[in-house]
């Protein structure tokens, strides 16, 4: 399909913005600029940085990195979107449920990834589910409040038209409840998608000889700048690639969403 004159300009407006990005990097780690309490005398250039990416491209270690993280945060998200998107619709449609519920998760919650280290150390006593289980809580509150969300925002008047002609409550579920609640549940794994991949170098740091986010803590612990800067971007870019892939894929499965939010 040929691109609109507004995706061209949309698109040449992100590459410019890209570029400037890097233009000004490259400045400020080539004049090893001091910004108040911020120094890029020890940041590396872009150069060097493509140069350490090249080199990672050339390594053998490459696929076993990117296979291992594929593996943690797939298992991560998948698990938490099953039992994200199951607690948030019980949870928002049932009463019961959000009073039982709700207050021990709201707990929870606040706690970041790190600090779940330890006991998931204690409670799993395989690195590799230690390290899944990270990327799971990570991924599981932007699922589970967003699925909350969605099921809270649907329009009462639909419900009750629905039942006033006589749905049953599967139907009404399958009808008019998840179709409403898919836009913001489609949200929330775009979000906990990016939120596993955020924890990874978190998750990686407890054992582990392969990963992108052990690649990184390695590359800090031996001082090799430039490679930490190129896990980053790998990270990134696995990230924002994976959240895409979540929200196309979402937007396909909601045309009334789609058409009612005006983009294809």
């Amino acid at each position: 399909m040929r691109a609109t004159p507004s995706q061209v300009w949309r698109w040449g407006a992100q590459a410019i913005s890209l570029a400037a990005c890097v233009l000004v990097w490259h400045v400020l780690s080539t004049q090893q600029a001091h910004l108040g309490l911020v120094t890029f005398a020890n940041v590396p250039p872009p150069a060097e940085v493509w140069d350490a990416a090249w080199e990672l491209v050339g390594s053998p270690k490459l696929s076993q990195h990117l296979s291992s993280s594929l593996l943690r945060v797939a298992s991560g998200f998948v698990s938490a979107s099953v039992l994200g998107v199951g607690l948030g619709l019980l949870i928002g449609r049932s009463r019961w449920a959000r009073l039982a519920l709700l207050a021990p998760l709201e707990v929870v919650r606040p706690i970041p990834a790190v600090a779940w280290i330890p006991l998931a150390i204690l409670m799993i006593p395989s690195s590799e589910g230690s390290m899944v289980f990270i990327t799971f809580v990570g991924a599981l509150f932007p699922i589970l409040l967003n699925t909350i969300h969605g099921v809270n925002g649907v329009d009462p008047r639909l419900v009750a038209s629905a039942r006033s002609l006589g749905t049953s409550p599967w139907r009404l579920f399958g009808q008019v409840i998840l179709p409403s609640a898919a836009p913001s549940i489609v949200t929330g794994l775009s979000i906990g998608m990016g939120t596993c991949w955020f924890c990874l170098v978190t998750a990686e740091m407890i054992s582990g000889q392969y990963g992108i986010g052990y690649y990184t803590w390695e590359s800090y612990t031996v001082q090799a700048y430039a490679n930490i800067i190129v896990g980053m971007l790998v990270i990134g870019l696995l990230g924002m690639g994976s959240s895409a892939l979540i929200h196309w894929g979402g937007q396909r499965l909601m045309p009334w969403h789609r058409t009612q939010g005006g983009q294809a």
